[in-house]
């Protein structure tokens, strides 16, 4: 497994919806941002909010798009609007799926008991990156939820970026624990639904150095 031990923890916030918010994040030091575009989640951006987010985008942060099972037509419609530079799928998508839009991608595992993650890793060797996240039933992700980090083979060979639950309390110890490439938080720097808080995102990025 790709880990924090050959290199510095990269960190993206996710489910941003507002150009501040944004660069407040910047500010502090992410290395992504991710923007939801999934109708059922609050944290959801139109495309055209989204181009305008990206327009504002200092060089050198990585901007990624969160989508759940999309149509091909709704895919079509971002990529022509917004120049994301990464991909990030969270829903039952086919592998042929993920890989056919020609950018890099990120596949989500919902984690539970039941995962093989070792066969998923295989399913999604196009992917650039395996997110893993808590399963909760009727939810795609962003569920402030943690799950058990002992489920995590430590032999996985793609880069892990690993998210649920995350937040200033626990960074430290989780990347300790877990070691991965990444972490991705958004409720845990959240004052509300979509709207990131200046100081928790300083917290958490302190906790990640502490780590």
């Amino acid at each position: 497994m790709l880990n924090g031990n050959l290199s510095r923890t990269r960190v993206k916030i996710c489910g941003l919806t507002r150009v501040d918010n944004v660069l407040d994040a910047v500010h502090c030091g992410v290395d992504a941002i991710g923007l939801v575009f999934f109708s059922k989640s609050s944290r959801c951006v139109e495309i055209q909010q989204a181009g305008e987010i990206v327009r504002n985008m200092p060089p050198f942060v990585t901007t990624v798009g969160l989508f759940v099972d999309a149509d091909a037509d709704f895919m079509r419609s971002v990529l022509s609007q917004v120049p994301l530079d990464c991909l990030q799928f969270h829903g039952a998508e086919s592998e042929a799926f993920c890989k056919s839009w020609f950018r890099p991608y990120i596949k989500a595992i919902r984690m539970s008991d039941k995962v093989n993650l070792k066969a998923e890793e295989k399913a999604f060797a196009s992917a650039s990156a395996l997110l893993l996240d808590t399963w909760v039933a009727g939810q795609a992700g962003g569920t402030g939820q943690a799950f058990n980090w002992d489920l995590i083979p430590q032999d996985l060979q793609k880069p892990l970026i690993l998210a649920g639950g995350l937040q200033a309390e626990n960074i430290t110890e989780a990347i300790r624990k877990v070691q991965p490439y990444a972490v991705d938080v958004s409720g845990g720097v959240e004052s509300a639904k979509g709207i990131k808080d200046k100081v928790k995102m300083q917290q958490f990025m302190q906790g990640v150095a502490r780590a």
